[in-house]
């Protein structure tokens, strides 16, 4: 097995080969590989897999041949050959491996240094880790349940009866103030700007009864008042009613008196018109500015009371539909089982683990496993374990690197497919974090969102009601997401399509028989996915490079 099939000259690049089956494998001769006369070949690096057994003494021996290429172009590595003894059938017999091509790729003229292996440093997996360990049981996940459902069904059906009784409320306010107001508004606004115009024309009459008209006619659609009902004292009155400080009501008052007054008053007709027309700018302006900012912080209060019974009903009426989290109580047995492996016990801390397991499944108590296991020379277990605890936990950092750290020392080197890097940049964020976490904040996201949708209903402050239009946009967003990444790490939990080799050396075949040809070898650790599990003692697999076939299912071990 190459493993970099191209390289560059001058670059170092290694070959494995791998003996394996029963017997006495330490005893074989080194395997005899014969490079092209532009490589130059240093010692190679022999690990000893053997483990004795019910069998015999079984494994594989692996021989790492590195070599450097000085020259580019494209070489072919002759079959290497084994002659060995089969004591089965009391023959000699010999096997060969198939021939390997290499191409090599112009170098970049910088050289390169070879390390021998015996200087390479390895580092160690992670350590344990500590405190309490939260158990999942995949049949009681808040994501789906009851109370999931609940927490999204309730908070829209009251959003809905709010939103049903505040918007007739709303409406009833708006014909009465809001549809006036406005009214007031461009009717006063249209009859000063005609006033205007008289007064540049100089014509004084009507331009005294059009500012009579703008101040009568103000006050009457802004108060809601019937003209018949329009005189002084109850307009001082009406605006009082309405907190306009009295100040604002004496400028009102003396702008129709001084435009009834400067009509017969001496002196130039043009500055008594101009007077009056200040005058009554005046007294419309600040009276519209008290009911406008009057009306925004009533509007104000009763969105905040919206909001306010809204989250008081939400968390009132649903406490009950809570979230409903597992918890192993370890107690004395994790402790017993980290301080066990402090002391280098790692046999007692590895059983207290396992025992620990049987209460409930745990991504934590997987990983210490997993230590352990390394500890005591277990390496495919310790794959096993870790590959569990990714499982349910596929974002932790310390399991990937402790799993990376151990498929190194796996003999296939199997290197993974590439992939897109938006689909890397997707998984990544999948896997930040767990089911019911991704279900707390779709929730979470839910109920923020209906309630930025009042405040955009109901609110009357322009800032208050862009915030609650895009933050609902983003909650919203937020909602999908939640619950799309929720939907598919539990599809993924529920599937167990992952399998661990457990055989030292697995001959995969072609198609599910005995007698069936060999489609690639593989060895003891190496991760594959099942495709097919229909047949009874075959499963169809797949190498993360993509290489496919069929092995028996005694030999894999199932995640």
């Amino acid at each position: 097995q190459l493993l970099n099939n191209t390289v560059k000259a001058g670059a170092p690049v290694t070959l494995r080969v791998v003996v394996g089956g029963n017997g006495n494998l330490k005893l074989i001769k080194q395997p005899v590989v014969t490079f092209p006369k532009d490589f130059d070949k240093y010692d190679p690096k022999v690990t000893d897999k053997t483990k004795l057994t019910t069998n015999g003494l079984e494994g594989n021996m692996v021989y790492d041949f590195l070599v450097v290429p000085r020259n580019h172009g494209n070489y072919t590595i002759p079959a290497v050959s084994l002659t060995y003894y089969d004591t089965s059938s009391n023959l000699y017999k010999t096997v060969k491996t198939a021939p390997l091509t290499i191409k090599v790729e112009p170098g970049d003229g910088k050289g390169t240094s070879v390390t021998d292996y015996s200087a390479v440093q390895q580092t160690d997996i992670k350590s344990i880790k500590q405190g309490g360990y939260d158990t999942i049981d995949t049949e009681k996940l808040f994501f789906g349940s009851t109370s999931f459902l609940l927490w999204l069904l309730l908070p829209f059906v009251l959003f809905i009866a709010l939103v049903a009784i505040f918007h007739k409320k709303a409406v009833e306010n708006a014909d009465i103030v809001g549809k006036r107001g406005k009214r007031a508004n461009k009717v006063a606004t249209k009859r000063l700007k005609t006033a205007y115009k008289l007064l540049t024309a100089g014509k004084q009459n009507e331009f005294y009864d059009e500012v009579l008209r703008a101040l009568w006619g103000y006050v009457g659609d802004k108060l809601n008042m019937p003209v018949e009902q329009l005189s002084r004292e109850n307009i001082s009155d009406q605006l009082a009613a309405h907190n306009i400080n009295a100040e604002i009501i004496e400028k009102f008052i003396s702008a129709l008196d001084e435009c009834e007054y400067e009509r017969y008053a001496p002196g130039s007709a043009e500055g008594n018109m101009t007077k009056t027309y200040d005058s009554a700018m005046i007294a419309i302006t600040e009276i519209d500015g008290v009911l406008r900012d009057k009306m925004v912080k009533r509007n104000s209060g009763d969105t905040v009371r919206i909001i306010l019974l809204f989250v008081v009903l939400c968390f009132s009426g649903f406490v009950n539909a809570s979230v409903d989290t597992a918890k192993s109580q370890q107690g004395d047995s994790s402790e017993t089982a980290a301080a066990a492996y402090a002391k280098g016990d790692y046999q007692q801390a590895a059983e207290c683990y396992t025992k620990l397991l049987k209460v409930g499944e745990s991504a934590e108590l997987y990983y210490n496993l997993g230590n352990c296991e390394y500890r005591l020379g277990n390496i495919t277990q310790s794959i096993i374990a870790y590959e569990r605890a990714l499982r349910l936990n596929p974002g932790d950092s310390d399991t990937r690197y402790n799993l990376q750290f151990l498929r190194g020392k796996t003999i296939d080197k199997v290197v993974p497919v590439d992939e897109m890097f938006f689909v890397t940049w997707y998984h990544s964020l999948q896997n930040l974090m767990s089911i019911d976490a991704w279900a707390i904040l779709a929730v979470s996201a839910f109920v923020l969102a209906l309630i930025l949708i009042l405040a955009y209903l109901f609110g009357s402050n322009i800032l208050l009601r862009k915030i609650g239009f895009f933050g609902a946009l983003v909650g919203l967003l937020i909602f999908v997401l939640g619950l799309l990444f929720a939907y598919q790490r539990k599809v993924a939990l529920s599937e167990h399509n992952i399998a661990i080799v457990l055989t030292p050396t697995l001959n995969v075949k072609a198609t599910p028989a005995e007698s069936s040809s060999d489609a690639f070898v593989i060895h003891e650790g190496t991760r594959l996915t099942i495709t097919d599990s229909s047949m009874n003692a075959w499963y169809g697999v797949r190498l993360d490079d993509g290489k496919e076939g069929w092995l028996p299912k005694n030999s894999v071990e199932v995640i």
